[in-house]
């Protein structure tokens, strides 16, 4: 199926609490602050997010490929506050009828699905009109610096093989904007010292009655 990255995977579930711990959780926190109603998380990883959702939200579907971090979130979806069911699929075929959420959640995955318009679109698609889009991702570097100079070779070398499908050279504001998307709040820091240290974390609208060209 191509989506088991086993050394990864297990790499990712030791690292995540200790980057969550370095600062990691409250970017979580933000990221989706006062959601309610019905939420899609898109690649899910292994249940980082379900500990901060608010008590807004009435349930969670959780979407993820990769067996072994699919499996550790579903014993973290035990614990969390609000229902949330994990399930298995990928960005690119969502699981789940036209307009059935009242909010989309990617965090650190728009990296490295294979396409980011095909996942925005099925993003825009399952959103309701007037939805909400919540983004948290790694991105592109400035223009003409160094760090941009590296993000591509690294893309073209073995970036992606080593980190379960990672792309750090992305636009990923402007795929999002290109995919119909309205975004309303978009704040930029870095966060960690290495090639994916530039991060996007921000909101977007599906506007009602508009469809992606």
């Amino acid at each position: 199926m191509g989506h088991s990255h086993p050394v990864f995977a297990r790499m990712y579930a030791r690292v995540r609490p200790q980057l969550d711990a370095q600062g990691m959780a409250e970017h979580r926190k933000r990221l989706l602050d006062g959601l309610r109603g019905r939420v899609l998380e898109i690649g899910a990883g292994d249940g980082g997010n379900f500990a901060h959702y608010p008590a807004g939200v009435t349930g969670v579907v959780a979407v993820e490929p990769e067996p072994y971090l699919r499996a550790r979130a579903g014993s973290a979806a035990y614990a969390a506050h609000v229902p949330v069911e994990v399930v298995n699929g990928t960005a690119d075929s969502l699981p789940l009828t036209d307009g059935s959420v009242d909010a989309v959640v990617t965090s650190l995955v728009l990296c490295t699905v294979p396409d980011q318009t095909v996942a925005l679109a099925e993003a825009f698609r399952v959103l309701r009109p007037g939805g909400e889009l919540r983004f948290y991702e790694h991105v592109a570097a400035e223009p003409g610096t160094g760090l941009d100079r590296f993000q591509r070779f690294a893309d073209a070398t073995v970036w992606s093989w080593f980190s379960g499908g990672c792309h750090v050279h992305r636009d990923t504001a402007a795929a999002i904007t290109a995919a119909g998307f309205t975004i309303t709040r978009l704040d930029r820091f870095d966060f960690g010292p290495n090639p994916a240290s530039p991060h996007i974390l921000g909101t977007a609208t599906r506007p009602s009655g508009r469809h992606p060209a």
